[in-house]
């Protein structure tokens, strides 16, 4: 059994408010938010971080993902923010790849 917060959350042990999910991606609204609209978008298939991320088609797909999700938001229109965090020295709390997707405002730089 995994011990990692979002491979749980992904197998449905840890409930989360979903926004999207296929059989190998799920969104979900971050429980901490940075800006009005703070989603998540992970690879259901656990990968520590960018760094280990050696498959670039499951890449192209989560980035494909996160565009299709900020149009389910609403914000792709005005504009949004994609961050992944890498590893401790990039502000990666959970070691399983994520991208945020951050909108609903003029962010600042």
């Amino acid at each position: 059994m995994s011990t990692c917060l979002f491979c749980k959350i992904a197998a449905g042990e840890i409930p989360c408010k979903g926004i999207y999910e296929d059989e190998d991606f799920l969104a979900f609204h971050d429980i901490h938010p940075k800006a009005p609209v703070h989603a998540l978008v992970i690879p259901k298939q656990h990968v520590d971080s960018l760094v280990e991320a050696n498959d670039p088609v499951m890449l192209g797909q989560l980035m494909d993902r996160v565009r299709h999700v900020a149009g389910l938001l609403n914000v792709a229109a005005a504009g949004y923010r994609v961050v992944i965090n890498v590893r401790d020295g990039g502000g990666q709390e959970i070691y399983h790849l994520h991208a945020h997707i951050l909108g609903g405002k003029r962010l600042p730089f």
